[in-house]
């Protein structure tokens, strides 16, 4: 006799419902988010005008080239300060912010029409650029670039996509930004009244955020605060000479060796070359200048040397009216041939220093010869220089 197993029926396969994260904290609403995006969106517009700025010093334009001025002295030192201070605050901004409305992201349905889905991009494109320029920023101070591109000119096109699209997000939220933008709004009275002792909590602890990270990095631009410059990459003391150094003659190729022999060749209209006792031997001037770097940092210095504008006289040169080429002896580097326009050059201030600080310059701060001159990046203080061509 056979016996046959009965088969049961296969049940039917279900997946499980798919359903959104739930959250049930509190904050996370549209008058936390507006009062945190004011205070951002004023550090992106600071971050941007001041990025121009160094932008535009360091790249000018043919036009602007001759046009730009060389006072005041401290003119970039403030600028570029403010702005690498401004950056940072913008970190802490920036992720309380996004703390703040992360959970719209899990929003059931995700696109509820073409104009909700436009919308979710254009915060998509905005929370990207704003992470990739606080990002970039951060490691640009500390000098670490894990990337295949150039950091300058693709930082100054992501900050026109992050301006623009929060110019964008504000056009889009401006009625949601109203109705919360004070305690006595509208859309601000609708919410429950016992959060709003938690809202103020949270604002004043960013604040205080702000305040911490601001204190412990401003010093290296600030230097009445230099003792609180914990945080900071630089310290306005440590160096060589008293000065922090961003480029080493090691880094640049530059040796003692190589330098045997150094002869500055002035090229124009009357052509010269000098040895360096000769180069000591000509009228000299001093100036107290601030060294100041596109990272943030920067100090004051006495610096001697022959004024520019003496220098491109001799060789024909029209002070005032002619700008002037400068070449280091750096084996490669972005900025190893720099382009100085008239303001700058005929500037009494502008030295081919010799000294720093009274000592004769060490390699590692451009000897036997580098630029100096009043509102000019660092990175446009040309050191080991060993030619002028007057343009």
């Amino acid at each position: 006799m056979t016996f046959r197993i009965p088969r049961l029926p296969r049940p039917a396969f279900r997946p499980p419902a798919v359903r959104p994260p739930a959250f049930t904290g509190r904050l996370h609403d549209a008058r936390t988010a507006t009062a945190v995006g004011r205070w951002l969106g004023a550090a992106f517009a600071v971050c941007l005008v001041t990025g121009l700025v160094s932008h535009y010093l360091q790249q000018p334009p043919d036009w602007l080239a001759d046009r730009l001025p060389a006072r005041p002295v401290w003119g970039y030192a403030f600028t570029q300060g403010l702005h690498v201070a401004t950056g940072l605050a913008a970190i802490v901004l920036l992720l309380v912010k996004l703390w703040a409305v992360y959970p719209r992201l899990f929003v059931w349905p995700p696109v509820r029409s073409v104009r909700h889905a436009l919308e979710r991009l254009s915060v998509a494109v905005l929370v990207a650029a704003a992470v990739f320029e606080v990002l970039t920023g951060l490691l640009n101070i500390v000098e670490w670039y894990p990337w295949p591109f150039s950091f300058v000119p693709v930082h100054f096109a992501v900050a026109w996509v992050a301006t623009g699209s929060i110019l964008l997000h504000i056009a889009v939220k401006a009625p949601e930004i109203r109705d919360h933008w004070g305690r006595r709004s509208a859309g601000t009275r609708t919410l429950p009244a016992e959060d709003a002792v938690d809202r103020r909590s949270l604002l004043l602890a960013t604040g205080a955020a702000v305040g911490v990270v601001t204190l412990t990095t401003v010093g290296q631009s600030f230097t009445p605060l230099k003792a609180f410059d914990l945080l900071a990459p630089r310290h306005p003391d440590h160096g060589p000479q008293g000065l922090p150094v961003n480029r080493t003659a090691a880094a640049a190729g530059v040796t003692a060796r190589g330098l045997a022999g150094w002869r500055l060749d002035v090229a124009g209209p009357r052509p010269y070359v000098l040895t360096l006792d000769a180069l000591r031997a000509m009228p000299r001037a001093g100036a107290r200048l601030p060294i100041a770097c596109v990272e943030g940092w920067s100090v004051d210095a006495d610096w001697g040397g022959v004024r520019l504008r003496d220098l491109i006289e001799r060789a024909g040169g029209r002070p005032g009216r002619d700008a002037v080429r400068v070449t280091s002896l750096e084996v490669s580097g972005a900025y190893r041939v720099m382009e100085m326009g008239a303001e700058y050059a005929d500037d009494p201030l502008t030295l081919l220093a010799l000294t720093l600080n009274g000592q004769p310059l060490t390699l590692d701060h451009g000897f036997p010869a580098r630029i100096i001159a009043p509102g000019r990046p660092g990175v446009l203080q040309t050191k080991w220089v060993h030619r002028l061509e007057v343009l």
